[in-house]
């Protein structure tokens, strides 16, 4: 949905009650936790967090908390969603002096102790998202390097007629979105 100016929260519980039984904008449901499937652009942003398990557990409360979204011209609703499958959020994109409401899903969560841990999740596409695809957020702590990192890995090609139009402008705010919620990661797990 784009739209001039920002929608209510009420204008957003609607919205998302649309989409409630929605399916998927896209066909390869789970391809970020095996193969990226051809014909999508491919976007894979990693950065080390820090060291130890006190990064470590942080990283992991900040990815519960959605911080990963805390970025000034990005919304997400809402962020007391639980990181469980079949949770539906909102994300609000402010832009060009429009805004883009999309509607996401969570389609797997990641939960793995061992050698290497990892937590985190992926959300895939519903019907009102400018985009078709699947983004993956994560945070890994190598025990035996001892570094923790947060990656996300995504694939995606327009669907609305608008972000087909808009593609390199759509492309940069890609980019754009990966550096800003590196930098809301770091500060997020930061020792205070």
């Amino acid at each position: 949905m784009f739209s001039l100016t920002a929608p209510s929260e009420d204008e957003i519980r609607r919205f998302m009650s649309k989409q409630h039984d929605s399916d998927f904008s896209y066909p390869n449901i789970r391809a970020t936790a095996t193969v990226v499937p051809t014909g999508y652009n491919v976007d894979h942003n990693r950065v080390q967090l820090g060291t130890g398990e006190g990064t470590w557990r942080r990283a992991v409360e900040a990815i519960r908390g959605w911080q990963m979204f805390n970025i000034p011209w990005v919304r997400l609703y809402w962020p007391t969603a639980p990181i469980e499958i079949g949770t539906d959020v909102a994300v609000l994109v402010q832009h060009l002096g429009f805004f883009s409401l999309n509607a996401c899903r969570i389609v797997y969560v990641v939960d793995e102790d061992g050698p290497i841990a990892r937590y985190g999740f992926a959300y895939g596409t519903l019907a009102e998202h400018a985009e078709r695809g699947e983004e993956r957020f994560t945070v890994e702590w190598n025990r035996s390097e001892d570094k923790v990192w947060y990656a996300i890995l995504a694939f995606s090609r327009p669907r609305k007629t608008l972000a087909k139009l808009g593609y390199p402008v759509s492309r940069m705010l890609q980019k754009r979105f990966a550096e800003a919620s590196k930098a809301a990661m770091l500060k997020a797990t930061s020792s205070k």
